[in-house]
Parts: structure tokens; C-alpha cells; sequence
């Protein structure tokens, strides 16, 4: 994975957002949002490689319920790579599923080794997208396809004083770009058929109903499980993230190229 990467997921951090989103899933949407990602392409026997596989879930929903032959999902975190690991045991895949730690840097693949590279909202973690994009094309066999989503801010430039409070709310190694950024990234990288959807109107509603749970619902066992003080913490965090989203300004995208056959 290129670029430097501070701890993020410990055992507590993974817990409660699976809490929120499900077994194995660290970011929103669970198995409908990753079928939306890579609608239209056909996995069946491919080779499949997951970039930032956190806790499991989609690794293992990739093999098991779209066919493909293999997945490698690869994260640079003890605590998500072990916990994918469980997951692909527990659910019958380890065979078509291996999970690796890397370290953060340049994808050490082969040239053309994959049919499909996914990621599911963790490039946000990488600094430098034209980088990424050339080692996401390198790795592609041609014909293949980068099928992604991320968490984007709406322009280029220094963040609004409410981004800056949201992002200083999450406490993780965020580094947001934009939509035009992502664009000229993977055009520039060899791409074709570059398309990017905006997602803020889906997640705009589905934060309030996050946001919801936390309050009522999830609030009593969230607050046995870590505290009252970190279940306070989400809430706070929930609400500087509504105010970014209500504005467009935080804009979870879809991001989708090929790599020319």
C-alpha cells in the first residue's frame, strides 16, 4: 500500500464499528454497497486483489458470494489482518482467501497478476493517489478493472474549519482528495473508462440513521463494551460528520477504470 500509515484499528476500534456495520465490515453499506461497486463486472474465477481489507467481510463476500477463484486482501495492521483471518476460516473461504500484512509502500505484486483490484474506503489512507494509480495499473492484467470506493472531499485546497473539525474528531490518518483529483490520477495512470459516482446522497441519509443507533439502540451495550466516554466520542464524531455531508463537502465517491486490453 503506498504511503506512510499511523495505527488506526485496534481490537477496540474494530469492535465497535463492526457493532455498527457488521461482522468484518469497517466502513458502510455492508454487502449491498460492495455489490454496487463492482456492478456490471463478472468475477467469476478471477484473480482479485483487496486493498485494505480491514476485518474480512469483503474479502470473503468476494470469493463466496461473486465467484471469484481468488482473493488476496492485504492491510498493514496486526489487529485487521488477524481478524480477517479468523473470518475467512470461520466462514469456509480460507481456501480461495489468503490475507496478508504489507508494509505501507509500493504494491510488491508482479506486474499483470490480477483480473480485478478493489478497495472499499481505504485509500483515504494514502497520500499520494497518482502513485497509486500507476501501481494499480502496473498490477492489472490488460482488460483489467479497478473497482473502488473511497471517502473524497468535494474540491482541492485546504478543507473548510468543519472538515477540519471532523477529520480532528476521527483521530485517523486521513488524507481526502478530490473528485477531479481521482479522475486525472487514473487517466494519467493509463486508464480507460474512468467513471466516478457520487455517493454523498446515500450515506448523507444513512449517517442520520447511524447516528440514530448510536443514540438509542447500540448506546447501552457501546457504552458497557468501551464507556461512556469514547460512546460519546462516536456521537461527537457523527454529528461534525452529518454537518460535511449536509454541505457536499464530504463525498464518498465509487471510482471505476479499466486497464486497456
Amino acid at each position: 500500500m503506498t504511503a506512510d500509515s499511523e495505527m488506526n484499528y485496534d481490537d477496540r476500534h474494530i469492535a465497535t464499528l463492526e457493532d455498527i456495520w457488521g461482522e468484518g465490515f469497517l466502513s458502510p453499506g455492508g454487502p449491498d454497497e460492495v455489490a454496487r461497486v463492482i456492478e456490471g463486472l463478472d468475477l467469476r474465477g478471477k484473480r482479485v486483489l483487496d486493498i485494505g481489507c480491514g476485518s474480512g467481510a469483503i474479502a470473503v463476500l468476494l470469493a463466496r458470494d461473486h465467484g471469484a477463484a481468488e482473493v488476496v486482501g492485504i492491510d498493514v495492521e496486526d489487529d485487521v489482518v488477524n481478524a480477517a483471518k479468523r473470518l475467512a476460516v470461520k466462514d469456509g473461504v480460507a481456501d480461495r482467501v489468503s490475507i496478508l500484512k504489507v508494509d505501507p509502500g509500493p504494491l510488491t505484486f508482479e506486474d499483470q497478476s490480477f483480473d480485478v483490484v478493489f478497495s472499499k474506503d481505504s485509500i483515504i489512507h494514502i497520500p499520494d493517489k497518482e502513485a497509486l494509480s500507476r501501481d494499480v495499473f502496473r498490477i492489472l492484467v490488460p482488460g483489467g478493472w479497478f473497482a473502488a470506493s473511497d471517502w473524497l472531499m468535494s474540491h482541492d485546497g485546504e478543507p473548510s474549519p468543519e472538515m477540519k473539525t471532523y477529520i480532528a474528531a476521527e483521530d485517523l490518518d486521513f488524507a481526502m482528495a478530490s473528485p477531479d483529483r481521482y479522475q486525472r490520477a487514473l487517466v494519467a495512470a493509463g486508464f480507460q473508462s474512468v467513471a466516478l459516482r457520487n455517493r454523498n446522497p446515500w450515506y448523507r441519509d444513512l449517517a442520520r440513521e447511524e447516528l440514530a443507533y448510536l443514540q438509542g439502540e447500540g448506546a447501552k451495550r457501546l457504552v458497557e463494551d468501551f464507556g461512556a466516554e469514547f460512546h460519546q466520542s462516536l456521537i461527537d464524531t457523527w454529528e461534525k460528520m452529518i454537518v460535511v455531508l449536509d454541505t457536499g463537502e464530504h463525498c464518498p465517491h465509487h471510482l471505476r477504470g479499466q486497464r486497456p486490453a
